[in-house]
C-alpha cells in the first residue's frame, strides 16, 4: 500500500509539475509580439527634433511613432489621475480592485474602475474588448506579464503613445500637437492635465464639446497637484485661467514635399529626422510664398527653393513648392526640388571650371561672340547682340550663350557630358551626342537638388586645404544628404581647388544686359556669387548663389511646362534669393587657397601669356595649369607719315615709324568696336604698296562657315531672296561679289546683297578693290 501511495504521490506532483510548465508557457507566450501593429502616421523632423510635417496613417489616425520620452508634467498629472500607485503594483492594484468591487456592489452597477495603466495598455492593445469581468482577468494576467517584460518607464510610453485622446488623435506628441500647436516637453501643467483627463472618456468628452466638463474635469486634477504641493499656488491660480482648447488644429505642413519623397522612399521608416534647420525652413517658405503672391499676377504658379550648408553639404531648407493659400491646385503637389527642369544657363560655371582645369583656357582669355552656327544650330545671346570677343570670365558673369557654346565646341561635348555626370548630375538619361551642343543652354534637365549640390560643391572645394589635415579635405564630389543619419555618397570625379575659386570669383558680378535697374535692389555689402537660367520658351527661371556658408537654390515657373512673359530668371528668381541671403546669417567670403593657385603674366588685352609686344598684367591661374597659348592679337604694323600701312618695297626705312596694334579679325573687330569705343581700327594699307602682311581685311558674315541654308518659297512659289553679308576693315573699299560663275554686283560701307539661290552647293567669292579675295561653300537644302 506504502508503494502505491508514494507512486500516486508521485504521478500527481508530476502531473503538477508539468502542469506548472505548460501554464508558465502559456503565460510567457501571452503577450501579443509586437504588441502593437497599428498603422503608423510619417513624421519630418529638424535637425532640432522639431515637427516640421505628418502623414496621417492608412486607418485615417494621426497615431505619431511610440515616443520613449515622457513630459514630466503629464508623467505626474497621468499617475495622479490614473493610477496613483503605478509605480508600486505588479500589474494591478489589489486595493482599487477591492475599492472598485465595494463602490459596484453597493451601486449595483458599474461606477468605479480599477484599471492600471499596465492594464489600459492590454486593453488598448486587445482593441478595447467588451468590459466584462471575465475580459478584466484576461487583462489583469495580461498585465502582470507586460510587467515582467517591459520597465515601469516602457509601459507609460506605450499608454502615452498609443492612448486615444479624442477624434482620431491617438498619442500624447500627437495631441500636443494636434490641440497645443507644440510639443509635449512644452506643455503647460494646465494643457498637460487638460490631455491626462481626455483618455478616460475620448468618446465623451472632445475638445470641441463638452468644453465646461472637460475643464471641471482639469481644474479637479490641477487642485489635486496643489494640493499635494507638486505646484504653487501661483502655477495653480494661472493654470485654472488657460483655455481648454476646442477643435483640433493642422499639424505643421512646413515641407509637405519633402515629407512625401522621403515617405515613398523610406517606407520601412515612420521617423525621418532630417538636416533641416527649423526657424531657416519656417522663414524661407514665407519668403517663397509671400513673393509667390505677387507672382500669381503673372501667372506664374510654381516655385522652390533649397539651402544648402557648405561646410557639411546638409540641406538646411527645402521647399518643394509654392502655397499661396489659393484653393485651385495649379501643380503645387509637384516636389519641384526632385523634378528635371530645363537647365537653361545654371550649367555654365562648371564648363569655366571644367576647362580652367584641362589648361584650356585662362579667366582672361578671349572668346569669339560673333553669328555661329554649327550643322544648323545657331545660339543666340538673351540680348540677341554680339560683342566681337569677351573675357571667358566676363562671358560667364554675362552669361552669353554664343561664347559658351563655342567654349563647349572646343572643350568636346563628351568631356563635359562626363564631367557633369561624375560631379553629381543625375538625370542626364541619353547620350552626350543627343544633347550635342545644346547641353550647355538647357539641352539636358536637371534638378534643383542635384544642381545646388554641385553649386554646393564647388564652393566646399574652393576653400584654401591648407586649414584642413590631409585626410580631412577631399576634393571629390560628394552628394548633399536630408536624412541625419545618411552618409555621403562619394563621386569620382575631383577638381583642384584653384579651378573651383577662379569660377566663384567669376560669379561674383553677375550681370545681364538690358537689365541693370534690377541690381539696385540687390545692392549689399556681403559678397555673393551667383547665376541666373531662363529655359527655353521662357518656362524655367533659376538663380542660384553661394556665400562661404550657404547655397541658395531657387526655381520659379509653371509645374505644367507652360512658359509666361517676363518668366526670366534674373527679374523673378534673383529676388527670392537675395531676400533669402538677406535673412541668412551673413558669411565671410571664401579664403583664397595660395598653394593652389599661381600667379603669372599675361597679356592685358588677350588673356593669353604675353609676347614682347603686349602690355602686361598678373593674375592667378591654378597651380597645375599648363596653359600656353601665346598673344597672337598684337602685331607690329609699319606707318608712314599720313598714317598708312606701309613697307620698304613702298617706302623708305627712315619715313616709317614702328607700332604695336591690337589687331582682331575683321567679323570680330566689326561687332567689338559697337561695344568698345576705344579700339582702334588697323590702318589700311597704302594704294601702292605691295600686299605682304597676312592680316586679314576682309571677311564673310553669313552665310556661316560649312553652312546649310533651308530657303523658303514665297506664296507666289518663288525662292525667296537670301541677304548675303560681308565685313571689311577699310571705310572706303568696294567688295564685288560673285556666286558661282555669276557676278551679283558691287557694294561699299555697307556690305550686303541679296539674291535667291537654288538649291544645290555653291561657292560665295568676294574680291575687293585691293584684289583681296575670300570665298565661302555653302549649300541650300531645297522645298
Amino acid at each position: 500500500m506504502q508503494n502505491i501511495r508514494n507512486l500516486l504521490l508521485k504521478k500527481r506532483s508530476v502531473f503538477f509539475t508539468g502542469g506548472a510548465l505548460i501554464l508558465l508557457f502559456f503565460f510567457y507566450n501571452c503577450l501579443p509580439d509586437p504588441l502593437f501593429n497599428d498603422p503608423i502616421s510619417s513624421v519630418l523632423l529638424s535637425s532640432e527634433g522639431k515637427l516640421l510635417s505628418a502623414k496621417i496613417a492608412k486607418d485615417q489616425q494621426w497615431r505619431f511613432p511610440y515616443n520613449t520620452k515622457i513630459s514630466e508634467k503629464f508623467e505626474t498629472a497621468i499617475i495622479l489621475y490614473e493610477d496613483k500607485r503605478f509605480y508600486y503594483h505588479p500589474g494591478f492594484d489589489p486595493l482599487a480592485i477591492v475599492r472598485s468591487l465595494y463602490l459596484n456592489l453597493k451601486a449595483d452597477k458599474t461606477v468605479s474602475g480599477a484599471s492600471t495603466i499596465s492594464m489600459q495598455v492590454i486593453r488598448l492593445a486587445r482593441k478595447n474588448k467588451k468590459r466584462t469581468y471575465f475580459e478584466k482577468l484576461i487583462e489583469l494576467i495580461l498585465a502582470l506579464r507586460l510587467e515582467v517584460k517591459y520597465s515601469k518607464e516602457e509601459i507609460l510610453a506605450l499608454y502615452a503613445s498609443y492612448a486615444p485622446f479624442g477624434g482620431n488623435v491617438v498619442g500624447l506628441e500627437t495631441a500636443s500637437f494636434r490641440y497645443f500647436e507644440r510639443a509635449s516637453s512644452n506643455l503647460s501643467w494646465a494643457e498637460a492635465c487638460t490631455l491626462a483627463v481626455l483618455p478616460n472618456s475620448p468618446s465623451l468628452i472632445h475638445p470641441g464639446r463638452n468644453r465646461k466638463k472637460l475643464k471641471d474635469k482639469r481644474d479637479k486634477l490641477l487642485k489635486t497637484l496643489f494640493e499635494k504641493k507638486i505646484i504653487s499656488n501661483l502655477d495653480y491660480r494661472l493654470s485654472k485661467i488657460e483655455e481648454v482648447p476646442q477643435n483640433p488644429k493642422k499639424l505643421p505642413q512646413m515641407a509637405q514635399h519633402l515629407m512625401n519623397s522621403l515617405d515613398r522612399s523610406n517606407k520601412k521608416r515612420s521617423v525621418l529626422k532630417t538636416t533641416l534647420k527649423y526657424n531657416i525652413q519656417k522663414n524661407v517658405t514665407k519668403i517663397l510664398n509671400d513673393h509667390s503672391k505677387d507672382l500669381l499676377i503673372k501667372d506664374i504658379h510654381n516655385g522652390a527653393v533649397i539651402v544648402i550648408d557648405n561646410e557639411n553639404l546638409e540641406v538646411i531648407a527645402y521647399v518643394g513648392n509654392t502655397n499661396t493659400g489659393k484653393k485651385v491646385n495649379k501643380g503645387n503637389n509637384v516636389d519641384i526640388v526632385r523634378s528635371p527642369r530645363s537647365t537653361g544657363s545654371i550649367l555654365k560655371p562648371f564648363l569655366f571650371a571644367s576647362m580652367l582645369e584641362k589648361s584650356e583656357i585662362l579667366p582672361d582669355t578671349l572668346v569669339s561672340d560673333i553669328p555661329t552656327q554649327y550643322n544648323g544650330y545657331i545660339p543666340e545671346n538673351f540680348d540677341e547682340k554680339y560683342r566681337g570677343v569677351v573675357t571667358a570670365k566676363a562671358a560667364l558673369s554675362k552669361s552669353l550663350n554664343i561664347p559658351a557654346v563655342r567654349m563647349l565646341r572646343q572643350h568636346g561635348i563628351h568631356r563635359f557630358y562626363d564631367f557633369l555626370k561624375n560631379f553629381g548630375i543625375t538625370t542626364l538619361h541619353r547620350d552626350a551626342d543627343d544633347y550635342g551642343l545644346t547641353l550647355i543652354l538647357g539641352g539636358a534637365e536637371g534638378t534643383l537638388y542635384d544642381i545646388a549640390g554641385v553649386y554646393a560643391n564647388l564652393v566646399r572645394i574652393s576653400e584654401n586645404p591648407d586649414k584642413y589635415a590631409s585626410h580631412k579635405f577631399d576634393k571629390k564630389y560628394q552628394k548633399i544628404k536630408v536624412l541625419k543619419d545618411r552618409e555621403h555618397h562619394k563621386g569620382d570625379l575631383s577638381i583642384s581647388s584653384g579651378s573651383a575659386y577662379l569660377t566663384m570669383q567669376a560669379l561674383l558680378e553677375v550681370v545681364r544686359p538690358g537689365t541693370e535697374n534690377f541690381w539696385k535692389k540687390f545692392s549689399s555689402s556681403r559678397k555673393v556669387a551667383w547665376k541666373t537660367g531662363t529655359s527655353y520658351g521662357l518656362r524655367d527661371a533659376w538663380a542660384i548663389g553661394c556665400t562661404k556658408k550657404y547655397t541658395v537654390a531657387v526655381w520659379i515657373g509653371n509645374a505644367t511646362g507652360e512658359g509666361k512673359p517676363g518668366l526670366v530668371g534674373v527679374t523673378v528668381a534673383a529676388p527670392v534669393m537675395f531676400d533669402i541671403f538677406n535673412f541668412l546669417p551673413e558669411s565671410k567670403w571664401i579664403e583664397e587657397p595660395e598653394s593652389d593657385l599661381k600667379t603669372v603674366k599675361i597679356c592685358n588685352k588677350s588673356g593669353k601669356f604675353p609676347t614682347t609686344l603686349c602690355e602686361t598684367k598678373d593674375i592667378k591661374i591654378p597651380v597645375n595649369s599648363h596653359y600656353s597659348d601665346i598673344c597672337t592679337y598684337h602685331k607690329r604694323i609699319h606707318v608712314d607719315k599720313k598714317g598708312y600701312r606701309v613697307n620698304s618695297n613702298c617706302e623708305s626705312v627712315s619715313k616709317i615709324t614702328p607700332k604695336v596694334w591690337f589687331v582682331l579679325p575683321p567679323l570680330q573687330a566689326f561687332y567689338y568696336k559697337r561695344k568698345n569705343a576705344s579700339y582702334k581700327n588697323l590702318p589700311m594699307e597704302r594704294s601702292d604698296c605691295q600686299r605682304l602682311s597676312s592680316i586679314k581685311d576682309m571677311e564673310i558674315v553669313y552665310p556661316p562657315y560649312g553652312t546649310s541654308l533651308f530657303i523658303p518659297i514665297d506664296l507666289d512659289e518663288k525662292i525667296s531672296a537670301t541677304v548675303f553679308e560681308a565685313v571689311h576693315r577699310g571705310k572706303d573699299s568696294i567688295i564685288y561679289w560673285h556666286l558661282d560663275d555669276k557676278y551679283l554686283g558691287t557694294t561699299s560701307f555697307i556690305h550686303k546683297i541679296s539674291y535667291a539661290p537654288k538649291p544645290g552647293k555653291h561657292k560665295l567669292i568676294l574680291v575687293d578693290n585691293k584684289g583681296i579675295r575670300v570665298e565661302r561653300q555653302f549649300k541650300v537644302i531645297g522645298k
